[in-house]
């Protein structure tokens, strides 16, 4: 791969653990964090952690996150770790829009010049499946 330019990453991820709190329960919206592990497949092969906060309304279950998670393990045959940063939204009426990005600067070993952006897509079955174009 050449250095800048743009590459493509899919496959699946599968969450291994999960790890919730709930730390304000009121009329209208539940507030929670979580700590998630997860396992990836495809072009993005490793693990990672997550933490996330959550908010998950009483009504149609629409919600939104945000969150910080350290991936490791390879991306294109290249080895090392870095930092996405969730931002999503699930609305019970339009459907989920889950996006993340690379937070720059946090990669390390092979992986230290990379950038990008993707999305997660959550299936009817509740599989995962990601997307991100990046650069090395």
């Amino acid at each position: 791969m050449l250095c800048g330019m743009t590459e493509n990453a899919k496959g699946t991820f599968t969450i291994e653990g999960w790890d919730q709190e709930t730390f304000d329960d009121a009329e209208g919206a539940t507030l929670a964090r979580a700590t998630v592990s997860k396992t990836f497949t495809g072009d993005l092969v490793g693990t990672s952690r997550t933490r996330i906060l959550m908010c998950v309304t009483q009504v149609d279950s629409s919600a939104a996150y945000v969150g910080f998670e350290r991936f490791s393990g390879t991306v294109g045959g290249r080895a090392g770790t870095f930092v996405l940063h969730h931002s999503a939204t699930a609305d019970a009426a339009d459907g989920q829009t889950l996006y993340w990005a690379i937070v720059p600067d946090s990669g390390t070993g092979d992986l230290r010049t990379i950038r990008g952006t993707g999305q997660i897509v959550v299936d009817a079955g509740g599989g995962h499946a990601y997307t991100l174009e990046y650069t090395l």
